[in-house]
């Protein structure tokens, strides 16, 4: 259904109220800083989110944007500041952390070069209901939207929340919203944390869930492929955008680029569908084509392993151009919009995936935030394509995005 404009505007605005609100809090002393820390420390822990899935709770006040963001900063702060526009700006160098690496212009290209992106408005139609469902791996979905693979409650997030809670939200609000989660590994994480998570994946989820596995050696990756695989996952990754990242790994672990000879081991050691995340040019898209890749992510990593990367979204349209049709095409980078989602497919993606709101959507509302947030993109996305008079996200074109005049 969509939603009311005039309630977007509204939620816009509070955000943006919030935003100033965090914005003075950072002003205060350190002794208030301290007090707050105090408090969260001699408050009980919360209990571990019920798998039932959101709809199945017991009416009450209908959670709020504002309330799951202002929850989400108290929890997030300063590891995130939950900024009305999360666009890199103020966590720049920040990692571990949520901001891009060195400058963070990585993060901030991602951010500037969607933003730049503009839509086509067209009313002259009969689109009254667009089809916003995809089928990914297998699996049908409400809409061409998952999680990204976003992990490291400890190091990243400041460990407001167990493994097990987050992954629960992340998993849990997706399919909430009739979409995917990812699971991540960690450079720095042990076996015994990647254990925990295929664990939650598997007797919570039933394994409706992607998993993704650092670039260690081959090895080890195919140790937990064959969990994956025991989890029944739906698909399985290689984030090898981690490779650079060798000096943050546990101690005696390898991590490492890939020949294509390495990757199409990997591919050919699973009947799982296997994605490699970290493309960003047309020669090694189609070099995970030739090597078995059944789906691909167009990703500078957020903007987190690599300072000064161009944006995803300029990259994919060559990488489509030169791939569509031969392997499932995925792209990150600042998903924040519904509006995001239909540039992303317009410019050649088969569907896309959305980290930092759902890390807060986690910390504000645990799974219900995940959901909320989820279905606010969803909303947004079927107000975009009514208004660019687009039926079906399986047939977004490059006419809904307005051509830059000379």
């Amino acid at each position: 259904m969509i939603k009311d404009m005039n309630d977007t505007d509204a939620t816009r605005r509070n955000f943006i109220k919030v935003g100033m609100v965090a914005g003075a809090a950072a002003l205060l002393t350190p002794v208030l800083v301290k007090t707050v820390q105090a408090a969260d420390a001699a408050a009980p822990a919360p209990a571990a989110p019920a798998p039932a899935p959101a709809a199945a709770a017991a009416s009450g006040p209908k959670l709020k944007m504002g309330d799951v963001l202002r929850v989400a900063r108290e929890k997030l702060y300063p590891i995130c500041r939950v900024c009305p526009e999360c666009d890199g700006v103020a966590c720049a160098g920040e990692v571990p952390g949520m901001g891009g690496i060195g400058s963070g212009q990585a993060f901030k290209n991602n951010y500037n070069a969607l933003a730049r992106i503009e839509l086509v408005m067209r009313t002259f139609h009969d689109v009254k209901k667009p089809d916003l469902t995809t089928t990914l791996f297998g699996q049908k979905l409400s809409m061409p939207v998952t999680s990204a693979v976003t992990g490291g409650v400890t190091y990243n997030m400041g460990g407001k929340m167990t493994e097990e809670e987050y992954i629960n939200s992340i998993l849990g609000g997706c399919l909430d919203a009739g979409t995917l989660g990812w699971v991540a590994d960690g450079i720095g994480d042990k076996m015994e944390v990647f254990e925990r998570r295929i664990s939650v994946l598997k007797t919570q989820f039933g394994g409706k869930g992607i998993v993704t596995i650092k670039p260690k050696t081959n090895d080890e990756i195919i140790k937990r492929i064959r969990m994956v695989e025991d989890a029944g996952g739906v698909a399985v990754a290689i984030d090898i955008d981690s490779a650079g990242r060798a000096a943050r790994a546990v101690p005696g672990q390898t991590v490492e680029p890939k020949t294509p000879k390495q990757l199409a081991e990997l591919a050919k050691s699973t009947s799982l569908p296997f994605i490699i995340k970290g493309i960003m040019t047309v020669e090694e898209a189609r070099i995970a084509v030739d090597v078995g890749a059944r789906g691909i992510c167009v990703s500078n990593h957020g903007g987190r392993v690599l300072d000064y990367t161009p944006a995803t979204a300029t990259v994919l349209p060559a990488i489509a151009a030169a791939v569509k049709g031969k392997t499932t095409i995925l792209v990150d980078g600042a998903v924040r919009r519904g509006q995001d989602v239909l540039k992303y497919l317009a410019l050649g993606a088969d569907a896309c995936l959305c980290g930092r709101p759902l890390v807060r959507g986690a910390h504000g509302a645990g799974r219900d935030g995940v959901a909320l947030i989820m279905n606010t993109i969803k909303d947004e996305l079927t107000v975009a394509m009514t208004l660019t008079g687009v039926a079906d996200v399986r047939k977004a074109t490059s006419n809904v995005i307005a051509k830059v005049q000379a």
